[in-house]
C-alpha cells in the first residue's frame, strides 16, 4: 500500500500555476521561522551567522529564508553559506556556488577527507562517521573565522523523527533542540526551520528552481540509523490520516514537558513534589 503521507514526487519545472502558490507558503515559511527566532532566541543583533548548505531541499530552504529575514528583521545580522566537500568522486560543489552568488551571499567551501574515513572504517555506521566529521570541521571554521552561530537545516520532522529513534531504540527522551552550546562551549548552532514540515520545505525548494546536489557518497542511507528514521518516518506517516494534527501535537509535547512526572531520579526534588494533575490513572 502506498505511503499516503510520502513526500511527492515533483516534476520539473513548476508550472505557472505552481508558481502562484509560491507567496503564499513563502509567508507560511517565514511566519514560522520569526515565531521560533522569537520564542527561542536563535538570531542577535549583530551575529554572523554561517549556514551550511550541503546542496539538498533544506538547506537552499534555510539559505533563502534566513536571507528574506536579514533584509527586513529588526536587528542587523550577516549570513554567510558554507559546503564541506567529503571527497566523494560524485559531489560537485559548483552548483552551490553558482546560486550563492547570484545571491549575493559568500560562499565557502571545506574540503574534509570523510571519504576516505568511511572506506576506512567498514565495520563503523558511515553516516554516524560522514555527521560527525562535519560537524567537526563546521565548528573548528566557525570558531577560526569568528562567526557567532552556525544555522543547520534540520526541520520539524527531522525532530519528531528522532524524539521516537531516541525513545524507541535508546531508551532516552531527547530531540535536536532548536539552541545548541557546542560542549567546549565555542560555538552556537541553531535551527531555524525547527518548527517547519519537511514537505513545505522540499515544494518551497522546488518553486524557488534550487539544484538539488547529490552528496556522492555510495553508502548514504545504507546505515542502521536510517533504517530507524525511515520506520519512524513511516509510523508517524501511518498514523496521520487517523490523527490530523499529530505532528502539531508532537511538538507541543517536546514545549511542555512535565517533569515531575517522568522517572529520571536526576530530576531530585521535582519528584518529591509532583501533584497527579494531567495523569491518567489505570486500575
Amino acid at each position: 500500500m502506498s505511503n499516503p503521507c510520502a513526500l511527492p514526487t515533483l516534476a520539473y519545472p513548476p508550472t505557472e500555476a505552481d508558481l502562484q502558490t509560491l507567496p503564499a507558503l513563502t509567508r507560511k515559511l517565514a511566519r514560522r521561522l520569526g515565531t521560533t527566532n522569537g520564542a527561542y532566541n536563535l538570531i542577535e543583533d549583530g551575529d554572523r551567522i554561517l549556514v551550511a548548505v550541503s546542496g539538498g531541499k533544506d538547506s537552499w530552504a534555510l539559505l533563502d529564508l534566513l536571507e528574506r529575514l536579514r533584509k527586513r528583521a529588526p536587528v542587523a545580522f550577516t549570513v554567510e553559506a558554507v559546503t564541506v566537500d567529503p571527497g566523494f568522486p560524485q559531489f560537485n560543489p559548483d552548483p552551490i556556488a553558482e546560486v550563492c552568488e547570484g545571491l549575493g551571499i559568500k560562499h565557502h567551501v571545506i574540503p574534509a577527507p570523510i571519504d576516505q574515513m568511511v572506506r576506512t572504517q567498514p565495520e563503523s555506521l558511515p553516516c554516524i562517521i560522514c555527521s560527525r566529521l562535519r560537524r567537526g570541521v563546521l565548528y573548528a571554521f566557525a570558531k577560526q573565522h569568528g562567526y557567532t552561530k552556525i544555522a543547520l537545516g534540520h526541520h520539524l520532522d527531522d525532530l519528531l523523527e528522532t524524539l521516537l529513534i531516541n525513545l524507541f531504540f535508546v531508551g532516552r527522551l531527547a530531540t535536536m533542540p532548536l539552541r545548541l552550546l557546542s560542549d567546549d562551549g565555542a560555538n552556537i548552532v541553531i535551527r531555524p526551520l525547527g518548527t517547519c514540515e519537511e514537505k513545505d520545505l522540499q515544494r518551497y525548494a522546488w518553486l524557488r528552481g534550487f539544484p538539488i546536489v547529490p552528496c556522492g557518497c555510495p553508502l548514504c542511507g545504507c546505515s542502521s540509523l536510517e533504517s530507524r528514521r525511515k520506520q519512524v518516518k513511516d509510523l508517524i506517516a501511518a498514523l496521520q490520516p487517523a490523527i490530523p494534527q499529530i505532528k502539531a501535537s508532537m511538538l507541543g509535547a517536546m514545549g511542555n514537558v512535565k517533569l515531575s512526572h517522568l522517572l529520571d531520579l536526576n530530576l531530585g526534588a521535582l519528584h518529591a513534589t509532583g501533584t497527579d494533575e494531567g495523569v491518567e490513572r489505570l486500575g
